[in-house]
């Protein structure tokens, strides 16, 4: 890949030259034939033929990050560290440290029970 664009630049290189050497061109019609035929193409193509390598790259170094530090899931049931009576659910008629929220029905009611 890097030959082909070695050899792509060396061509904008050269057609640059001769824009700059012939009688009628100018050094900046030279430039922006470098600029707009050789490293604004190269560098796109560059970067989408390399596209592969940065996605494998990525997953390795995502793969190392989960490797080097373990995933910590909430349990699923209640069999984990925090089943039993101290675990403090909504059902079991105990308030929380306010971490309900301000819509919160009182103690001794259901969320769509009224007074009347």
């Amino acid at each position: 890949m890097y030959l082909v664009l070695i050899a792509w630049l060396y061509v904008a290189l050269m057609m640059a030259a001769a824009e700059a050497t012939a009688a009628n061109g100018t050094l900046l019609g030279a430039l922006v034939t470098f600029v707009l035929y050789g490293l604004l193409p190269a560098a796109i193509i560059g970067y989408v033929m390399d596209a592969p390598r940065r996605r494998r790259a990525r997953a390795a170094r995502e793969t190392l990050q989960e490797a080097a530090s373990p995933a910590v899931l909430p349990p699923d049931d209640d069999t984990g560290p925090t089943a039993g009576p101290a675990r403090k659910t909504p059902s079991s008629g105990r308030r929380g440290s306010g971490s309900a929220g301000p819509l919160a029905a009182p103690p001794g009611r259901g969320v769509g029970e009224s007074d009347t």
